[in-house]
């Protein structure tokens, strides 16, 4: 076997699985400490074919979880920056970036249809909704990340059903909204950590005080690499 940027896990998983690797799709919506760390890993991986969704740029309070995030990062896109490190990694990826808030009314910009996963990374309920429902039209796998803010355990992370979850007041929320909707049954990511209450509030940019939640550098980036742990298992029919 030649030596190559995957050889190491090639000698693992196998000169046939690492090519189906390349040949698959991957949707992933969100790039702070869950999906950072989840495209940072699936790059590792040896997937080939993503399309990144986030609107957001890289900020100092970024620093401490954000897995893609440098003091030379900051107010940068987080689509540019995932892109470029993707890049240093690989350089024949192929990465498209969509500089996006996705919402139901920004559905149609995006063509679900041609992904083999889709991997939910954000927080907005409405939007993780309609990822859901999509999904569900077109009859493709998703994965969604519940909760990791005010929780420092990450082994008390797991995957389950929607339906079955505890202790997540996203879930909750998610939980209601999809079975109105005749969803009821949904791979999730969540805790089982109680939430911790922050100690005190932290002001926004412009000075106002709102319910900010706390993060840490466990929880966030465990979450992705599980996220893209158990893609790897559905991309390769081990599910």
């Amino acid at each position: 076997m030649r030596n190559n940027i995957y050889s190491r896990t090639e000698v693992l998983l196998g000169e046939e699985t690492l090519k189906k690797l390349a040949e698959k799709r991957v949707l992933l919506f969100g790039l702070g400490g869950v999906g950072g760390a989840c495209f940072q890993t699936l790059v590792r991986l040896g997937i080939k074919h993503f399309t990144i969704v986030d609107n957001d740029c890289f900020s100092l309070s970024n620093l401490n979880r954000q897995s893609l995030s440098t003091l030379e990062t900051i107010n940068k896109s987080k689509v540019d920056v995932a892109i470029e490190f993707a890049k240093q990694i690989n350089e024949e990826i192929e990465v498209e970036g969509k500089k996006m808030f996705y919402l139901p009314e920004t559905r149609d910009q995006i063509d679900f249809s041609s992904f083999d996963i889709i991997i939910d990374c954000i927080d907005t309920i409405s939007a993780k909704i309609d990822i859901a429902l999509r999904a569900k039209e077109e009859n493709l796998k998703l994965l969604s990340a519940m909760g990791c803010g005010n929780r420092v355990d990450p082994t008390k992370l797991y995957f389950t059903d929607l339906f079955k979850t505890e202790k997540d007041p996203l879930a909750k929320v998610m939980r209601r909204e999809l079975r109105k909707r005749g969803l009821t049954s949904l791979e999730v990511l969540c805790s089982k950590e109680e939430t911790l209450t922050p100690k005190e509030k932290i002001p926004n940019e412009e000075g106002r005080r709102k319910d900010i939640p706390g993060s840490t550098p466990f929880v966030p980036q465990c979450a992705g690499i599980f996220l893209a742990y158990r893609a790897y298992q559905i991309l390769i029919d081990k599910n």
